[in-house]
């Protein structure tokens, strides 16, 4: 029982769930952002296109009585959009990895010195000869 919460204590301290944490939190706030761009900007500016004031949450299907759908339409926006920002971050972060990857094999790969030729190891053996002999 004490293993456990010795290991317990070392994941909770350590930087997973310190990064799980500060993910929810930045996925929270960027929820929101999203959220606000569907609400904000796009469904106005599809308002202009269309000319009308269009809100989704008051979309129905089936008259006054029928059924509710034009928060799902928000949502699905919502998660279109989050999708798109999110895929698009990631293919940013993943292009800079490669380049530093590339840059860093780059650095990696310098030739290796040039072995001397035969003359140059000639000429190097001989006067190491003639030091030995003074």
């Amino acid at each position: 029982m004490k293993k456990f919460f010795q290991e317990f204590k070392e994941f909770a301290i350590g930087g997973n769930l310190i990064d799980m944490a500060v993910g929810v939190i930045v996925g929270g706030a960027f929820n929101k952002v999203v959220g606000s761009l569907v609400a904000d900007v796009f469904t106005p500016a599809l308002g202009l296109i269309f000319g009308s004031k269009m809100n989704f949450e008051e979309l129905r299907i089936g008259g006054e009585n029928g059924i509710l759908i034009g928060n799902f339409i928000n949502a699905i926006i919502t998660f279109i959009l989050t999708a798109l920002c999110l895929f698009s971050l990631i293919k940013a972060i993943n292009a800079a990895k490669r380049s530093m990857k590339k840059e860093e094999e780059a650095a990696a790969e310098e030739p290796a010195p040039a072995e001397p030729s035969d003359e140059v190891k000639l000429l190097t053996e001989i006067k190491e000869l003639l030091a030995n002999k003074k």
